[in-house]
């Protein structure tokens, strides 16, 4: 079978894209590298920019728009701070597809669809989908609770997909959380979802710009080592997120769970940002590549699905070997083969 062959979804077909897959906007650990490579492979590459400034943002999205000949991909905002600047510098520089999470959409819908952006929505209830659909969204991602990262939803991916598909009508479901290999991706197509949003499985890649700790140790992680917890708030408070516990998880257990102001090192410096600056113990900063510190102070996002991730490799053997392995499997078990349409 051809690894390359497609599977078409509506998702696929409303990009223009060849695989149902996109590579999770994982704040400043997605990088254009990235992003061009899921994108240059048939899927959808996504950057995170919610903490990045405007002029940074116009600077990566030319980056991007470079690396991928001008090719689809996601530019994505958490609305947990004000957006609009950010928003307006990435369309202006020419991103047409916007993704959001963590809040109400409706103040940015009418400026992005005016620039002829596609609206992406992160949703983790039924609810929450049906009032996206309402307000014209095009895409919905169903997050489950064992996504890494930050979590908004509290079902399962198994049982929050196929609930947001019942809502959605014609509006494409991407399925997230759990997913790292060909198996989650035909599980998802069979539950109704048009394609699968992957985040843990494209940290462990080459392109990923967080530390080679960071990566060694998703490698080396078994699913059940990740924790939800708020622990890690600085600059984002109560704000759950999936991570491996590592030696300043245990060492907040050992003390008894102590609220934010009473944890122990709190407010040290635990070491600084590629750009130099200082980064404090349980800031939600994560380690990335060019970072200085030690990986057992800092906040290690993971979600379940690490206890399928092996191996560190290039973005853009991961997609082919998530089509491939997909592809295989709904031949052998549905009936679909490679490049047939699925019914989501």
């Amino acid at each position: 079978m051809d690894a390359d062959g497609p599977i078409t979804t509506p998702f696929t077909r409303l990009l223009g894209i060849r695989h149902p897959i996109v590579s999770a906007p994982m704040g400043r650990a997605s990088q254009p590298e990235l992003a061009a490579a899921v994108t240059n492979a048939g899927g959808l590459g996504g950057l995170g920019f919610s903490w990045d400034s405007p002029e940074r943002i116009e600077e990566l999205v030319g980056a991007v728009r470079q690396l991928t000949n001008d090719g689809p991909f996601l530019a994505n905002f958490a609305l947990e701070w004000d957006q609009h600047q950010r928003m307006d510098a990435a369309l202006s520089a020419g991103a047409r597809i916007i993704s959001f999470f963590w809040g109400d959409i409706t103040p940015y819908m009418d400026r992005a669809k005016a620039a002829g952006a596609l609206v992406v929505h992160t949703v983790g209830t039924p609810e929450e989908a049906r009032r996206a659909v309402d307000l014209g969204v095009d895409i919905l991602v169903a997050q489950g609770n064992e996504a890494g990262g930050h979590v908004w939803s509290r079902l399962s991916t198994m049982v929050l997909v196929p609930l947001v598909a019942d809502v959605a009508g014609k509006v494409p479901v991407l399925a997230a959380g759990g997913i790292a290999d060909g198996r989650g991706l035909a599980a998802a197509l069979m539950l109704g979802a048009s394609g699968v949003w992957i985040g843990t499985r494209f940290l462990a890649s080459t392109e990923a710009a967080c530390h080679t700790d960071y990566k060694r140790r998703l490698i080396e992680a078994a699913a059940s080592e990740t924790i939800e917890t708020t622990l890690f708030d600085g600059g984002w408070p109560d704000a759950p997120s999936r991570v491996l516990r590592n030696r300043a998880v245990v060492a907040w257990e050992a003390a008894g769970r102590p609220k934010s102001g009473s944890r122990p090192g709190e407010g040290e410096e635990i070491g600084r940002s590629p750009d130099g600056k200082p980064v404090h113990r349980y800031s939600f900063a994560s380690l990335l590549s060019g970072s200085q510190g030690d990986i057992d102070d800092f906040a290690l996002y993971a979600g379940e699905s690490v206890g399928l991730v092996r191996e560190i490799l290039p973005a853009s053997d991961i997609v082919r070997a998530l089509v491939k392995d997909a592809a295989e499997i709904m031949a052998q078990r549905t009936g679909h083969r490679s490049g047939r349409s699925t019914k989501s």
